[in-house]
């Protein structure tokens, strides 16, 4: 089922998206992995319709946010409205209580705004006026984000980035898929409509699964190896955090469950490292004076390629 799980995920966003199973199936494996991720690219490149088509082959509940500047927490979390019938206060709860939440554009948002995800991001859970409510469960946070360099945005603090297992990076498609997508859109006389891939019960058997996945003591080593090399590194300022190696662990037991394995291997947490580290990551001051520039993923592709994995 493991294997079956995959395509059928895959195959149904496949109906509406081009060329994005490796996105698809990364998005599959944060939620497997009970983790929130942010997608980041150019406007165009079909963030929003991957997080949309996604939750919908899930068959979850699924709200949409678009953010704007003007927002406030209230119309994220919810908060306590004045009820003019029974003429008390009650608890009108945001569109965060959803299994999955598409947060559009979350960086055009002031950080007021942004912090609000905080605790249920964390937590799952939303605390106003001292009243806590839990959210649905499973649920897990989709973001998409347009680079910085564009107008009208704000930037994310490090408090916030690390509440995202994943970071996925949605990049331009090579030429002949791009005419093809051209074609396919010409063609189309009508909308095709995302179906729900599995049920239920097949979701929470995965998520049960990803949970009794066995990471031997030597895995465990080499992740906080991978991150304790990224704090020593000194062109990094700030390297992964603990919740960071915890999250990599956790993303490399869902790739290995989706890999029709019961146990972790080096691999998956190679591949798992180079989407969850480099977001978390900021470059040392004496680094930027150099006038050098680095992208973080390039460091952390030289700090796995560096530090020796178990046999």
């Amino acid at each position: 089922m493991k294997q079956e799980l995959l395509d059928a995920v895959v195959g149904e966003v496949g109906k509406v998206l081009v060329s994005r199973e490796r996105e698809t199936g990364l998005l599959l494996a944060t939620f497997l992995a009970q983790g929130h991720a942010l997608l980041e690219g150019v406007p165009g490149v079909s963030k929003t319709v991957l997080a949309k088509s996604f939750s919908r082959s899930l068959g979850l509940e699924f709200r949409r946010v678009q953010f704007t500047p003007d927002m406030l927490p209230l119309d994220i979390v919810g908060g306590l409205v004045f009820n003019m019938k029974d003429r008390e206060l009650e608890f009108r709860k945001g569109p965060v209580f959803t299994n999955i939440l598409l947060a559009d554009e979350i960086n055009r948002a002031p950080p007021k705004v942004q912090s609000a995800l905080l605790e249920s991001m964390q937590e799952r859970q939303v605390t106003v006026e001292g009243r806590t409510e839990l959210l649905p469960s499973p649920h897990m946070v989709v973001a998409t984000q347009n680079p910085v360099e564009f107008r009208g945005v704000y930037p994310l603090p490090e408090g916030q980035l690390d509440r995202f297992m994943v970071r996925i990076m949605m990049g331009y498609l090579p030429l002949k898929t791009e005419v093809e997508i051209v074609r396919k859109n010409l063609r189309a006389a009508e909308e095709v409509e995302v179906q729900q891939a599995v049920t239920r019960k097949q979701l929470q058997e995965a998520l049960d699964g990803v949970q009794e996945m066995k990471a031997s003591d030597e895995i465990i080593d080499y992740i906080a190896r991978l991150a304790a090399e990224t704090r020593n590194d000194p062109r990094i300022g700030l390297g992964a955090s603990p919740r960071a190696v915890i999250q990599l662990a956790r993303c490399a037991s869902a790739r290995a469950y989706l890999g029709g394995r019961d146990y972790v291997i080096p691999d998956d947490v190679k591949e798992m490292a180079m989407y969850v580290f480099p977001h978390r990551l900021r470059l040392s001051q004496s680094f930027l004076l150099t006038g050098e520039q680095v992208d973080t993923a390039k460091l952390v592709e030289e700090i796995v390629g560096k530090v020796t994995p178990p046999r």
